[in-house]
């Protein structure tokens, strides 16, 4: 049977190719956007994660349209990269009001439905940098190194319910974000990469698929790089 799924962030990169990779499986997508267009062939839904208004609005639009949420990708998030002497305050909380404080309103409005159904999977989208740091973006790794500490609390929250909640750490990956670096910086990155490559956005998709699937069932609390052994040990 087709699950409603929402993917937040969904309208282009990773969060596309993971609405993309649900849908083929089946399911019922739909995808929160902030600014720009909606994606031909998924429902879009404009919302801005930082307004719980809006949250609550979106999820009974998806709601109307496909059923409860059963499935939740929270990916949406943003970058407000400064080295820390030169930050301001608002740089560091609006990058973890959007990153986690986000994931935390869309998480907990999706539960509602899940809790009464008895079955969820909600995949929460950090990035290695999460885990090894990185000058220059210390308000955005706080906030991805957040997701880890808040996803394994509900996996030992709403484990009896069967409720699964896990995390993926993307490492580098091909993106709008990673073109625009120059050919000197990717050169560096790949340097440091044991596979010696940019992940693609497929790479996160395929492993979002497998834990929002059959065979991911048994499988929470899990963080899992998709890196290219670039943060291993971590």
């Amino acid at each position: 049977m087709s699950r409603s799924v929402l993917v937040t962030g969904g309208n282009r990169g990773i969060g596309l190719a993971i609405a993309r990779e649900l849908a083929a499986g089946g399911d019922n997508v739909a995808v929160t956007y902030r600014s720009g267009e909606p994606p031909e062939g998924l429902l879009g839904v404009r919302c801005d994660i930082t307004d719980s208004a809006q949250v609550d609005a979106a999820f009974k639009e998806v709601e109307d349209a496909q059923g409860p949420v059963e499935v939740l990708v929270a990916n949406a998030g943003v970058t407000k990269d400064q080295l820390l002497a030169l930050m301001s305050e608002d740089d560091f909380s609006s990058v973890l009001d959007t990153n986690l404080t986000g994931s935390f309103r869309v998480a907990k409005r999706a539960v509602r439905g899940m809790m009464r159904k008895r079955f969820g999977r909600i995949v929460l989208i950090s990035s290695v940098v999460g885990l090894l740091g990185s000058g220059g973006q210390a308000n955005y790794a706080a906030s991805k190194a957040g997701l880890v500490g808040f996803g394994r609390s509900l996996a030992r929250e709403l484990g009896s319910r069967n409720i699964t909640v896990n995390v993926v750490a993307p490492g580098f990956i091909e993106t709008d974000m990673t073109a625009a670096l120059s050919d000197d910086r990717q050169a560096e990155i790949k340097k440091n990469v044991p596979l010696g490559r940019l992940g693609s956005t497929d790479d996160i998709a395929k492993t979002v698929g497998f834990l929002a699937g059959p065979g991911g069932g048994y499988v929470t609390g899990a963080v899992i790089p998709v890196d290219g052994g670039l943060g291993m040990g971590h």
